[in-house]
């Protein structure tokens, strides 16, 4: 098992895994004050480990402090946005390079069939959600690339915020059908070991990816 998958061992884990999920699926607004006593009232559990919870979100990047404001949600922001998708472009890019290189031919099978399993669902209803962990397409190449050091920085440090500005605002429309056929041309290349082109095709996509939210965060705000 790999030490970047989770594993909801205490209450207080299964706790911050729920709030974590309920805020990058927009159940919990972004933007939106974080009440402990009302938190621990809707999750049933204690205070502190509500507190816990939100000190977690935090070094995630899904909440932000303010003096006289208290913890809030992040806000999705066109801003906030192109910051965290250059990172990304830069992070997952090296990613895909050494995926290309590292992966086991048996971790490229799955990583095929990961796609074919979802070739049906983009088909009928031009839907693309995934789910986070191993059935995302992204988080199998970052763990694929075998290097630990980068793996934390996406994995622990920006990995669900990138996936609440992909879940609330790029999963769906005609960008689904494009994003799912750069995915396919980036595992081609990954198995064909071109380290060069995966990397390329993956910042690309990112790129691509970061135009059509930020699309959208235009209209949502005019």
């Amino acid at each position: 098992m790999s030490p970047f998958t989770e594993q909801a061992v205490t209450a207080a884990d299964k706790t911050f895994f729920q709030l974590r999920k309920d805020i990058v699926e927009g159940v919990i607004s972004a933007g939106s004050k974080l009440s402990e006593t009302e938190l621990s009232t809707n999750y049933g559990v204690s205070r502190a480990i509500i507190r816990e919870a939100i000190n977690r979100l935090e070094s995630s990047s899904l909440v932000e402090r303010k003096a006289n404001i208290g913890a809030r949600v992040v806000s999705l922001s066109a801003e906030g946005l192109v910051e965290l998708y250059q990172v990304r472009e830069s992070l997952e890019g090296m990613a895909a390079r050494l995926a290309a290189k590292n992966m086991t031919d048996h971790e490229i099978n799955d990583l095929q069939a990961l796609l074919n399993s979802q070739f049906e669902k983009v088909q009928s209803d031009g839907n693309y959600y995934q789910e986070a962990g191993d059935v995302d397409f992204h988080y199998r190449i970052i763990l694929g690339c075998k290097n630990s050091h980068l793996i934390s920085m996406l994995i622990n440090s920006i990995y669900h915020l990138v996936r609440m500005y992909r879940v609330q605002l790029g999963m769906a429309g005609p960008r689904v059908t494009t994003a799912f056929d750069e995915h396919k041309h980036i595992v081609q290349a990954i198995c064909n070991r071109d380290e060069e082109l995966a990397e390329m095709l993956m910042r690309r996509h990112i790129m691509y990816s970061k135009k059509n939210i930020e699309k959208k965060l235009t209209h949502s705000i005019t």
